[in-house]
């Protein structure tokens, strides 16, 4: 628990500051409902078991993930895009300014080597590839979200980070200047740049890189420019926070919600399909990106299963589906723009 990798708690000027938030009760951070770890009727050795002795065999796709590699630093300036890289890792490019959202390019979810490994095919983009980044979000710092080697590697490119209070501990134990660093509770607000502004709005899930949870905050992120209104989702359960937003902040352009690794059993901390779907409506989203899937095997459903489902529970909504293949273009302004089923077919 010592290693670099596991990041570090907040501690000093940082942890009282984190004591002052509303959100932060009995020595944690809490979600506006009462959110148990797994939903009723499910224990954790009963879970446990099922994902080591009854895995789904489509867990791991047999086939490659299909992908295209976008060259990110020839793109041009004045084009309003996003480029996904699996799971919830994504670039945008909107009014002039690069974004980078939780970026995980070490093929591993999980602080054990090999333990949780990108699926092949979804891993074919590194920070290399990446141009300057003006601002980074990070949702959370679970491994899937915050990779300890990713942001080692993306020192050098980053201008900005904007995360949730105690996040910011992990980034100056690994490096970071503290003056780069905006840490901010629920419903706090950064002015990004002129016509640029990040609003830091509630999800329904946890934190924690070791055997403490829930010291540090999960968030969902508004995201104004002076093109695009994007709601960036995290991870989350489903509750009344979707609404809140949309009748605070929306319609929104984009909504990117997760909508993958989920299970019954962890009902409140994750949105099932259908809940995947009643959020985008929720949040008033024009266009819907389902995201948290088609790299990392972190629940036992089949790989493929929450695209087939949600695009199946989405068809009567009047909501477009964005669902690129990894590394396509994904014109942010043109609403038109059409998208293949790629993962029929995939074994």
């Amino acid at each position: 628990m010592r290693l670099s990798k596991f990041g570090k708690a907040p501690e000093g000027a940082r942890l009282e500051r984190i004591k002052q938030s509303p959100n932060f009760k009995e020595g944690k951070f809490t979600n506006l409902s009462f959110t148990p770890e797994l939903a009723e009727g499910y224990t954790m050795p009963g879970v446990i078991y099922n994902n080591f002795f009854k895995q789904n065999p489509n867990r791991v796709p047999a086939d490659t993930i299909p992908s295209r590699k976008a060259d990110l630093k020839k793109l041009p300036t004045d084009q309003d895009v996003l480029v996904w890289f699996g799971h919830s890792s994504y670039f945008m490019q909107l009014s002039g300014k690069r974004f980078l959202v939780d970026p995980v390019f070490s093929g591993n979810a999980s602080p054990v080597p090999g333990t949780v490994k990108a699926f092949t095919g979804s891993d074919m983009y590194t920070v290399d590839d990446l141009p300057p980044i003006d601002y980074l979000f990070i949702s959370h710092d679970h491994y899937d979200h915050l990779d300890h080697e990713t942001i080692l590697k993306l020192k050098s490119k980053v201008g900005k980070i904007i995360c949730g209070l105690g996040v910011g501990s992990h980034f100056e134990h690994w490096g970071y200047d503290a003056s780069m660093v905006f840490e901010k509770d629920w419903h706090e607000s950064v002015l990004l740049d002129s016509g640029f502004t990040a609003h830091v709005t509630p999800a329904r899930h946890f934190s924690g890189r070791g055997f403490t949870r829930n010291n540090t905050l999960w968030c969902s992120y508004v995201l104004e420019t002076p093109t695009q209104k994007i709601y960036i989702g995290g991870d989350s359960g489903y509750d009344t926070h979707f609404a809140e937003i949309g009748n605070k902040f929306g319609p929104f352009d984009l909504a990117i919600i997760e909508n993958g690794q989920y299970n019954d059993a962890w009902r409140y901390i994750h949105t099932l399909p259908h809940e995947t779907v009643q959020a985008a409506i929720d949040v008033k989203a024009k266009r819907m990106f389902p995201v948290h899937n088609s790299k990392f095997p972190l629940a036992n459903h089949a790989w493929d299963e929450p695209l087939s489902r949600v695009s199946e529970l989405n068809k009567n909504t009047g909501i477009p589906l964005v669902t690129p293949v990894i590394g396509e273009v994904v014109e942010l302004n043109n609403t038109q723009q059409q998208f293949t089923s790629w993962w029929m077919g995939l074994k």
